[in-house]
């Protein structure tokens, strides 16, 4: 519980620009810097106040007969975490409580370290010490609110050497300042060293002197990518902010036009398995050119068994280990769309060309063959190298149009090849489905809405993600194949690239329970310690046609496990599956591409010993590199779909909403509006008064009883939208 008072002004606070450390040059001898670090952990052990200001500490240890010495020694054991520095004090570290890290990322209020076992911890952004990414830090544990690993960060090691941010130009009364997400408030400028800028540009910065909190760095800038007001302009900034490479190498860009210009030749399709001749055809999106799947199905009219092909680009013939394709594409992890935006993993010649499985072309490509019972259960599978030729390029909307019998003669003629296995292929997925129903695999619906952009990129509305029966076809499909995929490498047991989803935290699942219980008066029958994907299945189709489903599909997506990638087969919580990979988006995904390299040597003959040696290492450094990739690509996505609605709102500021209460935080309320955005309604813009709240339920006004629950209805009015930080700002109206 914490109590707000909804009338309370903020301080302001001034940055404090804070003096660079005095750098030593004079070279010491190894021996005398060794002798001082000796000294240095003698007195700090001796001493009985555990700790002993820099100045006292200096004299015992004699630190004038040779003060360069002395300094590099107390560096040394600074980056080493041996002692720590707090208030021009030092002090022994407790090795047994800390750990050495990394931070990974940061946020509005709160970052993510890693530490040397690859396990990540979330640290609330008062612990973070004004850290920033790349930076080596030291840190312990803290008691963690969720059951995921909290820590806070006691000292920095080895600051990052470029340590970047995007933010907006303010002015202050201090002047013009630099405005970023992770300070939280205005950071002094560096003039002298900075590109032109003025107030509301969207800029790329630099930190050129640290402070003990974010707020307290000095910066300077340099990219200005223009106005603050355009989602384009921010998606820019942060995109170089992340680093994230957007143009191809001149070495990468002569590879990919040398293999592409090749073609697909009769030496390249000798040895595969040839299913030109069959019913092949790929489904996406209208205007997608990179299309990586296609599809093929039979059945046999006495047993009723299924035959299913998915054959997929094999692009591990084009992208060899460590040519600079292969090492362009191990880098960016993934492609990354946004908007109408998308940075490709692979150049277009490959992406848009020789891989992409375009109708009438020859194309290189790994397929599974599955056999699956006329009750929906894969029986055998078998992969192979092939060669397809699709018959046509399917569109979603055209498919659902031909599935339910509203196509236009157009549209029938274009889909006469293909219209019986499109049906056939309606019946098979029906039947998947059910399988993984049965399974107990949990539907959780998706929350993500479709951005509206004119012909300039800018947003003019949302509309909500469709998934017709042609996309549950294709879902239905790819996950039988990614089945069948991770079955064969635990069959052979050689190493692979896993996409696992493991069981969620009895803590968040308690949670979970409890919040369920008050939003719809059901007691819920599970030991949060054995938590199984039924059980959050049932809790999703007892309330589905609830009016608060809505708010129980989010909640209860928020209390799952995040999906990663693994060397390990840790299994697949969300689908109910022991065996899952990711091998259908070699493309787009670096994970499906290693599935394909190593299941490519797999079908050439190379045994399991050989293949362990080969790519044992590989696959946890792959696997590592997938999961940083993707947590780039979707929070950047996540930023942009901010950044892009509150364009769309800023011509709405003043129009009142209907909308439901979403998400219940200390500081406020977190409501949906009917037209899918957004926005806060924080506590201090709630009528005078005194406020109570528990965070994820309910906020109280204690004077007039007036209560705000999760799943209330409510009607407000929009008062701000800042493109720059995606936030929405609203008020009762």
């Amino acid at each position: 519980m914490a109590r707000h008072n909804a009338k309370h002004e903020k301080r302001k606070q001034s940055p404090e620009k804070k003096a660079s450390p005095r750098k030593i040059k004079k070279a010491v001898k190894p021996e005398e810097q060794a002798q001082y670090c000796r000294k240095i952990k003698t007195f700090l052990q001796m001493t009985a106040r555990k700790q002993m200001n820099q100045k006292e500490l200096a004299q015992k240890c004699h630190s004038r007969r040779n003060p360069s010495a002395y300094q590099n020694a107390v560096t040394q054991l600074l980056k080493e975490g041996v002692i720590l520095e707090s208030r021009r004090n030092y002090k022994l570290c407790n090795q047994e409580e800390s750990f050495k890290a990394e931070t990974v990322r940061l946020a509005g209020n709160f970052g993510f370290i890693r530490d040397e076992n690859n396990t990540e911890h979330f640290v609330p952004g008062k612990f973070l010490l004004g850290s920033m990414t790349g930076d080596k830090v030291l840190a312990r544990s803290i008691e963690s609110r969720t059951g995921s690993p909290e820590a806070e960060i006691i000292s920095i090691l080895e600051e990052s050497p470029q340590a970047r941010l995007s933010g907006v130009i303010v002015a202050t009364e201090y002047g013009l300042c630099f405005l970023s997400a992770v300070a939280g408030s205005p950071l002094h400028i560096d003039y002298h060293q900075s590109a032109p800028y003025k107030v509301g540009d969207k800029v790329l910065a630099e930190v050129v002197s640290r402070g003990s909190r974010h707020s307290e760095h000095v910066v300077k800038i340099i990219l200005n990518f223009g106005s603050s007001d355009s989602a384009e302009n921010c998606m820019k900034a942060r995109i170089a902010e992340l680093d994230i490479p957007v143009e191809f190498t001149e070495s990468v860009q002569k590879e990919a036009f040398k293999v592409s210009a090749v073609g697909v030749t009769a030496f390249d399709m000798q040895d595969r398995q040839d299913f030109r001749n069959d019913v092949v055809f790929t489904i996406d999106g209208a205007h997608t050119k990179d299309m990586d799947d296609a599809v093929s199905v039979s059945k046999h009219p006495e047993t009723g068994v299924y035959t299913l092909g998915v054959h997929i680009a094999d692009v591990s013939h084009y992208v060899r280990p460590n040519s600079p394709l292969d090492s362009e594409a191990f880098r960016r992890g993934t492609s990354i769309y946004y908007a109408n935006q998308v940075i490709p993993m692979l150049p277009k010649q490959l992406s848009n060309g020789i891989c992409s499985l375009n109708p009438d072309e020859n194309r290189l490509t790994l397929s599974a063959v599955m056999k699956i019972s006329p009750e929906g259960d894969l029986l055998e599978y078998q992969f192979c190298k092939s060669v397809i030729c699709s018959k046509v390029k399917g569109v979603y909307e055209e498919c659902n149009q031909i599935l339910d019998n509203t196509a236009s003669p157009e549209i029938q003629q274009k889909y006469a090849d293909v219209k019986e296995s499109l049906f056939l292929l309606s019946e098979l997925a029906d039947k998947l489905e059910h399988v993984r129903e049965l399974r107990g695999a949990p539907e959780l619906e998706s929350t993500e809405s479709a951005l509206l952009l004119d012909e300039n990129g800018m947003c003019t509305g949302l509309a909500p993600v469709s998934r017709g029966k042609s996309e549950r076809i294709i879902e239905a499909c790819m996950l039988c194949a990614n089945e069948s995929a991770a079955r064969l490498a635990r069959e052979h047991q050689f190493p692979l690239v896993y996409r696992v989803h493991e069981s969620p935290a009895p803590e968040r699942i308690a949670s979970l329970k409890e919040l369920l219980l008050k939003l719809t008066q059901t007691e819920l029958h599970f030991n949060p310690e054995e938590i199984q994907p039924a059980d959050i299945q049932k809790i999703l189709n007892d309330s589905r046609q609830e009016s608060y489903f809505p708010v129980v599909n989010a909640v209860t997506l928020r209390a799952m496990a995040k999906a990663r990638y693994s060397e390990k087969p840790l299994g697949h919580f969300g689908l109910a599956l022991a065996d899952y990979a990711h091998f259908t988006s070699p493309i787009r995904r670096y994970p499906d591409l290693t599935v394909h390299r190593i299941i490519s040597d797999f079908l050439d003959g190379a045994d399991r010993d050989w293949l362990v040696k080969r790519y044992q290492k590989f696959t946890e450094n792959a696997s590592q590199r997938s999961s940083d990739t993707e947590l780039r690509a979707v929070q950047l996505e996540r930023e942009a779909d901010s950044c892009y609605v509150a364009e769309y709102m800023q011509s709405h500021v003043g129009e009142v909403f209907h909308g439901i209460i979403t998400s219940v935080v200390e500081f406020g309320l977190y409501v949906t509006l009917d037209n899918m955005a957004e926005g806060l309604l924080h506590i201090h813009d709630l009528p005078d008064g005194e406020y109570l709240t528990e965070e994820g339920w309910y906020i109280r006004n204690v004077l007039t009883g007036t209560e705000y629950k999760l799943g209330d209805e409510i009607k407000v009015v929009c008062t701000k939208a800042d493109v720059s930080s995606g936030h929405i700002d609203l008020a009762l109206s």
